[in-house]
């Protein structure tokens, strides 16, 4: 059916109203409200309406640099001289073992390590440009998960929990706080060119939360939002008319059936579909930005920081323009198009750090001259770590019992250092940190009390941290 300017919404059917007003919202929020009907429970009157934190928040976005695949912590930012000591030993003749998967000998790393800036922090020769900018980071040596597999170790540290079902992260972080832009979504995801991490969307899903809060994924090649250009036969009049129509049909519906609450969800993705067809080309246009900033990040022709610079900077464009959430993936698809370093840790691991590597030093030098990064809290990690013992010929497999991540800007103490894992960077050791002890301490610098940001659900009251977490008081400044 053609619409022009003389259509009459009364004579459309209320599947091709839907459809011609939503403009194919395909990718996009719409999908989830679909999904989750039945699933839902009680919501706010608008789910994007700014809130009040908790308290004063010390970040008003997060940036999460996902490194999926496994970043081997040992070769990265954990020096364990040790291993040389102890290579070609057994971890059983070392430390005391739990779950070692394989019989390889313990394996030092390839590359060298150096301490660097006033912190004298630990970095290896993967990271040139991020060393530079080390001082800002605070190291969490001490982290441990649950599972060995990647699914659901993707979704613990995605949503807190090893299965699925579960609201992610930033979907915590929409719910509780809203957007400060009502033109672009609180929440958005930009997975890798290659493909997406293992177990998909609920990786950044709404779980039981309403849909509206799960992320929006933007590509950084082609198309950055699929589906959202308004047809070229369709005025934006004429869409205005029809969406508000079809806002009408689904209030009258809705009023008969006061349980389903995904009517409401299903309009909200509908208006912001609509309002970003003005907003989110010009937040995702980098021909605006120098060709010095661009230079920055790695976006050059032949830089293999290119693709992911590309993201990087994306970012840095959406939290300046309001968006609370913002996660990145390194990696994607299967075996070494992602960090999953089973073959060989050099192979692997020097493609994916020479690709992420300025990128990530670019994107905090650029908040940091921009006065931004005090407000803006940069996460760094993948779903667990890898072993200190050899796998196959010179690689390294799933680590969960011990691994590094970092954070920097928003609030955190640049240059310090909390955990530790044991000599050979086996186990998580000294102030071991959980995944949960993770979220509580992003959810606090948000301003979010991760006891009381809760969701009543199939009969209790759920939250990211389940019963367990701890605010990392000693990173904060």
């Amino acid at each position: 059916m053609s619409i022009n300017s003389t259509i009459n919404p009364s004579s459309l059917s209320r599947r091709e109203l839907l459809k011609r007003s939503g403009c194919g919202f395909g990718s996009l929020a719409l999908s989830a409200m679909m999904a989750q009907e039945g699933l839902l429970g009680s919501q706010k009157p608008s789910p994007f309406t700014p809130s009040q934190p908790h308290f004063a928040a010390r970040a008003k976005s997060v940036i999460f640099l996902f490194m999926y695949g496994g970043p081997s912590h040992v070769d990265l930012f954990d020096y364990k001289p040790a291993l040389e000591k102890y290579s070609g030993k057994s971890v059983n003749d070392v430390v005391k073992t739990k779950g070692a998967r394989s019989a390889g000998g313990l394996f030092p790393s390839p590359y060298k390590f150096e301490r660097h800036g006033q912190s004298g922090h630990w970095v290896s020769d993967r990271y040139p440009h991020l060393s530079k900018v080390i001082d800002n980071t605070a190291m969490l040596r001490g982290v441990y998960g649950h599972s060995i597999s990647h699914a659901p170790a993707l979704f613990e540290v995605n949503t807190g929990m090893i299965r699925t079902g579960f609201p992610s992260l930033g979907s915590w972080v929409n719910y509780g706080l809203g957007t400060e832009n009502q033109d672009l979504p609180g929440f958005v995801v930009m997975y890798d060119h290659r493909g997406g991490p293992i177990g998909g969307a609920p990786n950044w899903g709404s779980g039981f939360l309403p849909g509206a809060f799960q992320g929006t994924p933007v590509r950084s090649r082609g198309t950055p939002i699929l589906n959202l250009n308004r047809p070229k036969d369709v005025m934006d009049g004429n869409q205005r008319e029809l969406l508000d129509f079809a806002g009408r049909m689904n209030q009258l519906h809705s009023n008969d059936r006061p349980a389903e609450t995904s009517l409401e969800a299903r309009i909200q993705s509908f208006e912001l579909a609509y309002r970003m067809q003005s907003a989110a080309p010009g937040a995702l246009d980098l021909d605006k930005e120098t060709d010095d900033t661009k230079k920055l990040y790695g976006i050059e022709k032949g830089n293999p920081g290119e693709y992911f610079g590309t993201q990087c900077l994306m970012a840095r464009r959406l939290v300046e323009r309001g968006v609370r959430f913002v996660q990145l993936y390194s990696g994607g698809g299967h075996g070494d198009n992602n960090w999953d370093a089973h073959g060989s840790i050099t192979g692997n691991h020097n493609k994916h750090c020479a690709s992420t590597d300025q990128p990530m030093a670019g994107l905090i030098k650029d908040l940091e001259q921009r006065g931004m990064l005090d407000e803006t809290l940069i996460v760094w990690g993948g779903e667990f770590g890898r072993t200190p013992h050899k796998q196959g010929g010179s690689g390294r497999d799933h680590h969960p019992f011990g691994f590094t991540m970092w954070m920097a800007g928003g609030g955190i103490k640049g240059g310090t250092s909390y955990g530790e894992t044991d000599e050979i960077g086996y186990h998580a050791a000294v102030n071991r940190t959980s995944i949960h002890d993770v979220h509580a301490t992003i959810l606090h610098m948000m301003g979010i009390d991760h006891e009381r940001l809760t969701y009543h659900f199939s009969g209790r009251d759920f939250r990211l941290t389940d019963v367990a977490g701890n605010v990392l008081h000693d990173i904060i400044v």
